[in-house]
């Protein structure tokens, strides 16, 4: 979930503005994240001049839901995508299209979920309405990992969480940097340093929780079976993605009660502070809950259609699982969010940026994993916090180098260029990745640390 913004936006961290009433009571009472209003700058006001002149209420309604939330978006002519991939599927046409039109019909789902429950929070308050945008911010990325697992597809579950992470971070994060720098070359771009300091080091205690199990492979002797190994390292992932789900709560309760302040911006004169209009729902509660129901079965169904052809897809286009899974899926699934953070990062509006960025990974890392391994155990299915040796130095390396970027409160296009090229490089290591998708890392590193104990002959590893 993304940091609580309000508008206008922070100077630097040691400045002396203050709070201005200008959009700050509007966001205050929606409860509105960053997520939503990344996505936000994706909408598109509508003209419903022409539908106010039916005669029918009821037909009006519904043409006026229709215009608002299926036409009230840029991304709307993806839509198109969504039945096509359908009928794809029933007239046998290759997987590796069902496959593609299916990414493609998420995309604009996506933003819309976001945009429903903005409309619900009108109604809820904003106390409910952070609640709503922190269970539904990533809504896609929870659907896909469930069906998934019901597939009994593990390793594409945790490739393309660890993917969703390691995009917000490197990805999203590095070109809302690199593009802010480039358009604000001339000016400082400052940010407030706070609610990135609260998410790295939740994101490094879920670091943590993945490493220990990955540690447990190297613990054991000779005479250590795989089962053992198996079985502690299962028990170990239940109860890390407890306290994980607990320190998740706890953030939410930080961030929507105890210190909300320090999520809320501060004031910011610039160009781009134009005056706000104050906004109203568009479409009723029920018409938004209804919709919402909706739009969360069409993800369920097309996320459906992805798990189920994404490995014929890996075999046609001949690039690996991991590939697809890490790389593939968090940049088409995410789309419209990012473009968001890029367009505010032009704008020197960089704490949104942040807050879409760093917010989605921590609820990716901190709730949608530690649920996934939850629900993975209510099913029977062994899951657990190893995602490999590879996969979990990506994730430090990633968590470790973003910190450093952000520790002085200022950024320039140099940061966001090196956050792309790390994007870059774990992209080419996973693009030659041809290892077969169920191998166990952590027994291929106990296999490689034990050749190095027999050529070294022994030695301080013998033990």
């Amino acid at each position: 979930m993304a940091g609580i913004v309000t508008e206008p936006w922070s100077v630097a961290e040691n400045g002396n503005a203050s709070m201005t009433a200008k959009g700050s009571s509007r966001e205050l009472r929606l409860g509105r994240t960053a997520h939503s209003m990344s996505s936000s700058s994706l909408r598109k006001k509508s003209d419903l001049r022409v539908i106010q002149k039916v005669p029918y209420k009821g037909l009006k309604d519904f043409l006026s839901n229709i215009q608002e939330v299926i036409l009230g978006t840029k991304l709307a002519i993806l839509f198109p995508a969504i039945p096509a991939a359908i009928i794809c599927t029933y007239c046998g046409v290759s997987q590796p299209w069902i496959f593609g039109l299916s990414l493609l019909g998420l995309t604009p789902l996506a933003e819309r979920v976001s945009f429903l429950t903005e409309q619900l929070a009108f109604y809820t308050g904003p106390t409910l309405g952070g609640l709503l945008n922190a269970t539904c911010g990533n809504a896609t990325e929870l659907i896909i990992a469930i069906l998934a697992l019901t597939n009994n597809k593990v390793a594409v579950v945790k490739y393309s969480l660890l993917g969703s992470i390691l995009s917000n971070l490197l990805l999203v994060l590095g070109t809302s940097l690199f593009c802010g720098g480039i358009a604000n070359i001339r000016r400082e771009q400052r940010f407030d340093r706070k609610q990135a300091d609260v998410n790295f080091f939740l994101l490094l205690m879920g670091f943590l929780c993945h490493l220990l199990p990955l540690l447990v492979g190297y613990l054991a002797n000779g005479k250590t079976s795989a089962a053992v190994l198996s079985d502690m390292q299962l028990n170990i992932s239940r109860g890390f993605s407890i306290v994980m789900l607990i320190s998740y709560i706890a953030y939410l309760v930080f961030q929507l009660w105890t210190h909300r302040q320090l999520f809320d911006a501060q004031d910011q004169e610039d160009e781009y502070d134009d005056d706000v209009e104050e906004e109203t729902a568009v479409i009723s509660f029920w018409s938004g809950f209804f919709w919402l129901v909706g739009m969360t079965l069409v993800i369920a169904l097309l996320s459906e259609y992805v798990v189920a052809t994404i490995e014929e897809a890996s075999d046609k286009w001949n690039l690996s699982v991991s590939f697809i899974s890490i790389i593939l899926l968090p940049i088409v699934g995410n789309a419209a969010e990012h473009a968001g953070a890029v367009i505010f990062a032009f704008k020197n509006k960089l704490d949104i940026s942040l807050g879409v960025a760093l917010g989605s990974a921590t609820q990716i890392g901190l709730f949608v994993v530690p649920l996934t391994i939850i629900v993975a155990w209510i099913l029977g299915i062994n899951m657990d916090l190893n995602f490999g040796l590879l996969e979990t130095g990506c994730l430090a390396v990633s968590i470790i180098i973003t910190a450093f970027t952000l520790q002085d409160g200022s950024s320039h296009y140099m940061k966001g260029l090196v956050l792309l090229l790390c994007y870059f490089i774990i992209a080419i290591c996973f693009f030659v990745d041809k290892l077969p998708q169920k191998q166990n890392a952590i027994h291929l590193g106990h296999q490689a640390m034990n050749n190095v104990v027999t050529a070294t002959g022994g030695g301080v590893f013998s033990s």
